[in-house]
């Protein structure tokens, strides 16, 4: 893999396998301390770590020399009623084709600088096209740099409900195959707050999906399109 230059930074990105599993928790508990709400991070358990190292997914790391700074996940999640597939609407036969965007971790000193992206990028490069169609995620609402992570990635909202034992979670979607999904023209556009979950749950039960974000009088929007 090529070398991340970022600023002055250049760092080296590698495949994480079972020898990096401590510094994955450490950082991992690092970030989260640093973190306005405890709410906004849903981190994984050592035994989530070895089952994707177990194959079952793809973590790759960032480092500055020897030191792991910065990591991001790819998951294949067990089919059960959890399955972020049956909250985008996806029938039972597309379950099995579909991979999470997962955690994303970047040490405290190197935020700011685009890593998560970049990191979220080489990630979905290297999704199999032969075994996956989709890729969903979950991030809270106003975590603004996850929530810009994924509309970058291409990901559109299709819910906002309750998850991972009743935190408020936007389901993020993404089709891998070929065919471009078309939206309403601006002018059937919505912008709902953020912090206004019950309009957003009816845009999104009314065939509208969230395609953006702005900040408008200094509070987060959400653009909401309906597929045509």
């Amino acid at each position: 893999m090529e070398q991340i230059i970022v600023d002055s930074l250049v760092l080296d990105p590698k495949i994480l396998d079972h020898q990096h599993l401590q510094d994955m928790m450490e950082l991992q508990q690092l970030t989260k301390k640093q973190m306005d709400s405890e709410d906004t991070l849903q981190p994984l358990s050592r035994d989530e770590f070895k089952y994707i190292l177990s194959g079952n997914g793809l973590l790759l790391g960032l480092f500055d020399g020897r030191q792991l700074v910065a990591f991001r996940a790819l998951l294949v999640p067990f089919i059960d009623g959890e399955h972020l597939g049956m909250d985008a609407g996806l029938s039972l036969e597309a379950l099995s084709r579909v991979v999470y965007q997962e955690l994303s971790i970047v040490h405290p000193a190197y935020r700011g600088k685009g890593l998560q992206l970049k990191m979220g990028e080489v990630l979905m490069a290297n999704i199999d096209r032969s075994r996956f169609d989709y890729v969903c995620a979950t991030v809270a609402p106003l975590n603004i740099p996850s929530l810009k992570d994924k509309f970058a990635l291409g990901l559109h909202i299709v819910a906002l409900k309750h998850k991972y034992g009743g935190k408020l979670r936007y389901v993020f979607l993404k089709t891998l195959k070929d065919e471009k999904v078309e939206y309403s023209h601006s002018d059937d556009e919505k912008l709902i707050p953020m912090t206004d979950t019950l309009m957003q749950q009816q845009m999104l039960k009314e065939g509208y999906v969230g395609v953006g974000m702005s900040p408008l009088s200094d509070e987060w929007h959400v653009q909401y399109q309906r597929k045509v």
